[in-house]
């Protein structure tokens, strides 16, 4: 038996959905009772694991009265932009999609400890026009309780323009997120966890749609190797790679590390280094005083 809620790609069941912890269970309770409460939303859908069980929930609870938002832009790879539409679309929701380019706010491109502050604030000025002009009560971003242990200046920004966060409501993390989505049926549960273009660069260092381009190239090339997770941070003439721990001996082999040197250096990279700490998530934020994060 399927879940209520199974209704895109996926094999969820209704005793995968029993099996999570009691707590689980309750905070997917919760999440629902909150989105019936807001009414209607329009969720900021970038089609990452976080917002597509965002808006799946959220539109199996409200009906055409949940409504997504996705902005392109440069700093958007186009394999999650077309990933996002056809989540959408398997979905069932109604999909807005807009024009953005952070490259033209003041103070974005030149990749202050502030930037994603600045790139939320006209994200959610986007979705709250939009909201207003649908007639839909809130804006909600698939924000969960682990972000709230990062420096994210975008939380702010939500905070400033009264963006709801139900995920982090209903006291949901990312694993349980990732189980839920299984449970209900999600292909994205195992999908790996994705993050803005900008975030590959040290603050201070500017941003360019040509420096932009050179990263998602070669995050690609990193994919197209078998890599699982992983980002590849622009250090100028410098690529630093992070891959997962369990996947640093794949470059042992000769002929993968040949093919990331030569493809790394054809896009113009003149030094390629494998970071040894492995992926982890905020890895520029490392060298982030105390007093710079308030």
């Amino acid at each position: 038996m399927r879940t209520q809620g199974a209704g895109i790609r996926g094999q969820g069941t209704e005793e995968q959905f029993q099996n999570l912890p009691s707590t689980t269970q309750e905070k997917f309770t919760h999440l629902k009772a909150i989105l019936q409460d807001i009414g209607s939303v329009l969720v900021a859908f970038s089609g990452g694991v976080d917002s597509t069980f965002l808006l799946k929930v959220a539109f199996d609870v409200l009906g055409y009265k949940a409504v997504a938002l996705t902005a392109t832009s440069p700093t958007y790879p186009d394999r999650e932009f077309q990933d996002a539409k056809r989540l959408a679309q398997e979905i069932g929701v109604e999909h807005i999609i807009v024009e953005s380019n952070e490259l033209l706010i003041p103070n974005f491109a030149e990749n202050t400890d502030k930037r994603c502050f600045y790139c939320k604030s006209e994200l959610f000025d986007i979705c709250k026009e939009k909201a207003k002009e649908l007639g839909l009560n809130f804006v909600a971003d698939g924000s969960n309780v682990d972000d709230m242990s990062d420096y994210r200046p975008g939380r702010d920004a939500a905070k400033e323009l009264r963006v709801r966060s139900p995920l982090v409501e209903a006291g949901l993390s990312k694993l349980e997120i990732r189980q839920i989505s299984k449970a209900i049926g999600l292909e994205t549960w195992k999908k790996p966890s994705f993050a803005c273009l900008s975030s590959r660069f040290p603050y201070g260092t500017k941003i360019t749609e040509e420096r932009l381009d050179k990263v998602e190239k070669c995050e690609e090339i990193l994919r197209s190797l078998g890599f699982s997770q992983f980002r590849v941070r622009f250090h100028n003439e410098i690529a630093r790679i992070e891959v997962l721990p369990s996947e640093i001996n794949k470059f042992l082999d000769k002929e993968i590390r040949n093919a990331i040197v030569n493809s790394f250096k054809q896009h113009g990279f003149t030094y390629i280094t494998l970071d040894l700490q492995g992926y982890r998530t905020g890895s520029m934020n490392e060298n982030l005083t105390e007093k710079s994060k308030i």
